[in-house]
């Protein structure tokens, strides 16, 4: 069976392709196609609280390219979630109307609380031992969900508007900035020690330039420093030097500061990154409804 996500973030639009496997009783996802298009509806939502006709027009054109593909894989099924940009955004709703009009794609506004859930639905503690306590960190461009899991049970979950975008462009107050760190310290005080799990695109790329596999731990001093080198080179050095697009390169500096300070409050010293986000949330929850409904005819 192939299922169909679409992740449509604050920095990019993304389409996610996901197999899905029963043998013996498990179950299997495998990541098909990933297809990432970088249409930053943030800068517009977090300045100006509308989005653009550029960006509109942007959008429905991605969304059309996406909905025959999703034809062509023949998808069992798909579901399109908009985040914190959408969610900022005075036109979001309309621009949810126009996309289901010309572009024949149902999107889903979620809140912050839904978002956190359906990341969740990844189910990565599942795989990790139930003795630890673990913090599930998940950065985008317009927010930050946190979870905070021991025993395989959530114990709190918050979505908090602070996102590489909003950073970049100063949008996040400084009382909100330290509200945040210290929530992380309170909820975290009983819980040590900890080990983090980092989810988002620039997690995913800092993983990746460290040399980590997936599920593999990395040390906070090596993400550290890798912060440090990257900060110490300008916008086209990130490009030049380590081959970053230029929708990363920018980001990827609010994101590590994020990132540390959320490690530096919790006192965590290693995180593991298994390289998975809200479309292969999505991808699970579509699954359990489809053997919901199977199950159900049977």
């Amino acid at each position: 069976m192939k299922f169909a996500a679409i992740d449509i973030g604050s920095n990019a639009v993304r389409l996610l392709f996901c197999n899905v496997y029963e043998d013996n009783g498990k179950t299997f996802f495998k990541k098909a196609e990933l297809i990432r298009v970088p249409i930053r509806l943030g800068e517009d939502s977090f300045l100006n609280k509308n989005i653009s006709q550029k960006k509109a027009d942007k959008l429905v054109t991605a969304m059309k390219a996406f909905k025959n593909l999703i034809e062509v894989y023949d998808a069992v099924d798909y579901r399109a979630c908009a985040t914190s940009a959408m969610r900022d955004a005075e036109n979001g709703y309309d621009i949810v109307a126009r996309v289901r009009k010309e572009a024949g794609i149902k999107i889903e506004i979620i809140d912050g609380k839904t978002e956190a859930d359906i990341i969740y639905s990844n189910h990565i503690e599942e795989h990790l031992d139930k003795a630890n306590n673990y913090l599930y960190i998940d950065i985008g461009g317009g927010s930050t969900e946190i979870t905070l899991f021991s025993g395989n049970k959530v114990v709190v979950s918050q979505s908090f508007n602070i996102g590489t975008i909003r950073m970049l462009h100063e949008q996040i107050e400084k009382e909100y900035w330290n509200y945040f760190k210290n929530w992380i310290k309170e909820v975290t005080s009983g819980y040590k020690p900890l080990i983090a799990i980092g989810s988002g695109g620039n997690i995913n790329k800092l993983n990746k330039m460290i040399g980590r596999k997936p599920n593999k731990p990395i040390s906070t001093l090596k993400i550290k420093n890798l912060y440090e080198l990257l900060e110490s080179h300008s916008y086209d050095e990130r490009m030049q030097v380590f081959g970053l697009n230029p929708d990363r390169a920018d980001v990827i500096i609010p994101a590590s500061k994020i990132l540390l300070s959320v490690l530096k409050k919790a006192e965590i010293d290693k995180i593991i990154v298994p390289q998975i986000g809200l479309s292969d949330g999505i991808v699970h929850q579509l699954y359990e409804k489809h053997k919901e409904k199977t199950t159900a005819k049977v």
